[in-house]
C-alpha cells in the first residue's frame, strides 16, 4: 500500500524539483547572479515548508480527520455537517467556502498536467538549444495521448505507478548527493537561520516574490489528505517520511550545492545536476513520472466531480466504469474533454513552465487555507480544547495565509487562470445546489401527503392490475409525483407498489446489511429506501436485487417490473421567488443536459416509462 501510494499520492509533489527551486532561485536572484547565502536561504525555506506543511501538518495533523478513513473537502463538509444547512445559517456559509475549496482542485488539476509535462520535456533544451521550438508540441502530443487514454481505464497504469515512481524518487536522491558532494557547506542550509536572514533581511517584494515560487515545492501535498481513503493513513506516512521526504529533501540541497559551484546553473538546476550521459534518459523517465502526475490529479478530479454529484453539487453526468474489480476506476467523459481543453489551453497560452510557475500555487495555497480552517472546526466538533485548537490550527493557518499572500501577486502573472476556473465550477455547483432545492420546493406543494394514498388506491383505482411496478421518488415522504400522473390518467393501480428512493449519506460507504429500509405504507404498496455513501455508485437495480436477497422483498421478479420515473421541465419565472431568472435559466438548461435518472441510477433501459412534468421555479 504503501508504493502504492508513492505513485499515486506524490507523483505531484514529487516532480515540483523540475520547476519549484528553480523558480524560488531565480526570484532570489532577481536577475543577477545568485550569491551562496542566498542559495542557502533557498534550499532551508523549502525545507522548513516540507516539514511545516506537509510533515507536521498534513501528515500529522489533517489526516486525524477523517470521516470514516475517507478524507478531502467533501469529508470535511460531511463531518461539519454543512450539506443539508438552512440558508441563512453559519453552516451554509460554510458550505459556500467548502465548495469553493473542492472547486479549487480543479483549476489546480488543468495547471499540474501542463506544468509538470512542459518542465520535463524542456530538459531537452540543456543539451540541444535548437529543440527550443519542438517543447511544446512534443507537450501538447504526450498531454493528448494520456486524456485519449482515460477512457481505456488506468487499470495497466495504476500497477505501475508505484514502482516507477519508487524508481524516480530514488533517482532524485542520487541526484541529490552527487550534488552535495560537489558543494557539502549547503549542509548548513538544515538550520532555519538562513532562510529566516534571507527573508528577513532581503527587500520585502523580494522575499514575497521567494515565497511565492517556494511554495510550489509543497504543492501537491494536499493529495495525502484527499487520497487517504484509498491508501490508509499509515502507509500514507511510510511511503512520505520513508521515501518522498528524504528524496525531495536530497535533491533540493543537491541543486542548492550545483548552484554554490557554479550559479550560472540557475536556468535549469536539476537537469544541469545530472552527468551528461545521464541527460536524455533522465528527461525520458521525467516525462514518465509528471504523465504518473498528471494521472493521478486527473483521476482525483473523476473522483471529486462523483463525489460531488452523489452530494447534489453537480448535475448528474455520465460516469463510466472501467474496470469490473475495481469501484474507483472511473471514467468521466464530459470533465475529461473540459480538462483537456483547460490543459492544452495553458500550454499554448504560456508556453513555459517559468510563465506557467506564475499561474500555479495560487489555487493550491487558498486550498490550504480553507482545509486547516475546516480541520479545526472539526477538532472543535470533536471536543478538542479550543485553546489547543487555536494555538495549533492557527500557527498552521498563519503559514498557510503567508505563502497565499505570497502567491497574490502571481494574479497578474496567470494566477487568474486557476481562480477562474475555479471560480467558473463554484457558481456552477452553488446554481446547481440552490436551483435543486428550488425544484424540491416546488415537488412538495405538488406533491401529495402519504395520507392520500389510501383515498387514491379505494376511490380513485377502477382496479388493481397484476404483476409489479416500481416509482422512484426523489424524497422519502409523500407521494411520487409520477404515481400520482400515473392513477390520475389510467385510473388503475398495480397489485403492488414500490416506491423506490436513493439517499447519498454523509460517510463514504454504507455497509450492505445497511442498504434498505423497507416499510409497508398500505396492502400492496411498499416503500424502499437505498441507502448510498457519497463514495459509491448508487444502482437501484443492483440494490433492488440485494434487498430481494435478503428476503425483505419476497415474491418480486426484478426482469418483469416496470419502473415510472419523472422526467421534469423547469420554467424559471420571474413571479416566483427564487434565484435571478438567468441563474434559474443557466439551472435550467443544466437540468436538461443532465444524464437521463433511468441511466445514471442503472434502471434497465427496456423497463422504464417516463412522466413528463413541468415545474416553474
Amino acid at each position: 500500500m504503501a508504493i502504492g501510494a508513492i505513485g499515486v499520492v506524490y507523483g505531484d509533489i514529487g516532480t515540483s524539483p523540475l520547476y519549484a527551486f528553480k523558480e524560488a532561485a531565480r526570484a532570489a536572484a532577481h536577475g543577477g547572479t545568485i550569491a551562496p547565502a542566498q542559495v542557502l536561504g533557498v534550499v532551508s525555506l523549502i525545507l522548513w515548508a516540507l516539514i511545516l506543511i506537509i510533515s507536521l501538518k498534513y501528515a500529522l495533523l489533517i489526516l486525524r480527520a477523517d470521516n470514516r478513513g475517507e478524507g478531502g473537502i467533501v469529508a470535511l463538509l460531511a463531518l461539519l455537517s454543512a450539506r443539508n444547512a438552512q440558508p441563512g445559517t453559519w453552516r451554509a456559509q460554510l458550505l459556500i467556502v467548502g465548495l469553493i475549496g473542492a472547486a479549487l482542485l480543479y483549476g489546480d488539476g488543468a495547471i499540474t498536467p501542463a506544468i509538470s509535462v512542459l518542465s520535463a520535456i524542456e530538459g531537452l533544451k540543456v543539451d540541444a538549444p535548437s529543440l527550443a521550438p519542438a517543447v511544446v508540441p512534443i507537450t501538447i502530443v504526450i498531454l493528448l495521448v494520456l486524456f485519449f487514454m482515460q477512457k481505456k481505464g488506468t487499470g495497466f497504469m495504476g500497477r505501475i505507478f508505484g514502482p516507477v515512481m519508487l524508481v524516480w524518487f530514488l533517482v532524485l536522491a542520487l541526484l541529490g548527493i552527487h550534488g552535495i558532494l560537489m558543494a557539502p557547506e549547503i549542509l548548513a542550509a538544515l538550520s532555519p537561520t538562513c532562510a529566516l536572514d534571507m527573508l528577513l533581511h532581503g527587500d520585502f517584494h523580494i522575499s514575497f516574490a521567494i515565497l511565492g515560487a517556494t511554495f510550489l515545492a509543497v504543492t501537491g501535498g494536499e493529495a495525502m489528505y484527499a487520497d487517504m481513503g484509498h491508501f490508509g493513513r499509515f502507509p500514507i506516512r511510510l511511503a512520505w517520511f520513508a521515501v518522498c521526504l528524504p528524496a525531495l529533501v536530497l535533491n533540493y540541497f543537491g541543486q542548492g550545492a550545483l548552484l554554490i559551484a557554479d550559479p550560472s546553473a540557475v536556468d535549469n538546476p536539476f537537469f544541469q545536476l545530472s552527468p551528461d550521459w545521464a541527460h536524455y534518459p533522465l528527461v525520458a523517465l521525467s516525462a514518465v513520472a509528471t504523465v504518473i502526475a498528471s494521472q493521478a490529479i486527473i483521476s482525483g478530479v473523476y473522483s471529486l466531480t462523483q463525489q460531488a454529484i452523489q452530494l447534489g453539487f453537480l448535475p448528474r453526468m455520465h460516469i463510466r466504469h472501467t474496470t469490473s474489480d475495481a469501484i474507483g476506476q472511473i471514467y468521466v467523459p464530459l470533465v475529461n474533454w473540459l480538462l483537456a481543453a483547460a490543459t492544452l489551453g495553458a500550454v499554448l497560452g504560456f508556453g513555459t513552465s517559468d510563465a506557467l510557475a506564475g499561474a500555479y500555487g495560487i489555487a493550491v495555497s487558498l486550498l490550504m487555507v480553507i482545509t486547516t480552517f475546516l480541520a479545526a472546526l472539526v477538532a472543535l466538533k470533536w471536543g478538542y480544547s479550543p485553546f489547543i485548537v487555536v494555538a495549533v490550527n492557527g500557527f498552521f493557518f498563519l503559514i498557510d495565509a503567508t505563502f497565499f499572500a505570497a502567491n497574490v501577486p502571481k494574479l497578474s502573472d496567470g494566477g487568474w487562470f486557476p481562480l477562474l476556473l475555479a471560480g467558473a465550477v463554484a457558481f456552477l455547483m452553488l446554481t446547481w445546489r440552490d436551483g435543486v432545492r428550488l425544484v424540491e420546493r416546488a415537488r412538495a406543494k405538488l406533491r401529495q401527503p402519504e395520507e392520500d394514498l389510501i383515498e387514491t388506491a379505494l376511490t380513485k383505482c377502477h382496479a388493481r392490475l397484476p404483476g409489479t411496478t416500481i416509482f422512484l421518488a426523489s424524497a422519502p415522504r409523500g407521494v411520487p409525483l409520477a404515481l400520482t400522473q400515473f392513477v390520475k390518467h389510467n385510473h388503475v393501480l398495480h397489485e403492488r407498489v414500490l416506491l423506490v428512493t436513493v439517499q447519498i449519506e454523509e460517510q463514504p460507504r454504507v455497509p450492505e446489511e445497511l442498504r434498505a429500509d423497507v416499510s409497508e405504507l398500505l396492502p400492496g404498496i411498499t416503500r424502499v429506501l437505498l441507502h448510498y455513501g457519497f463514495m459509491q455508485y448508487p444502482t437501484i437495480y443492483e440494490g433492488l436485487k440485494l434487498v430481494c436477497r435478503q428476503g425483505k422483498l419476497p415474491g418480486i421478479d426484478l426482469s418483469n417490473v416496470t419502473y415510472y420515473i419523472g422526467r421534469e421541465t423547469i420554467i424559471p419565472r420571474e413571479d416566483v421567488p427564487g434565484m435571478w431568472v438567468w441563474r434559474e435559466s443557466l439551472f435550467a438548461f443544466l437540468q436538461r443536459n443532465a444524464e437521463r435518472s433511468a441511466a445514471f441510477f442503472g434502471v434497465p433501459t427496456t423497463q422504464v416509462v417516463e412522466f413528463g412534468t413541468e415545474i416553474e421555479i
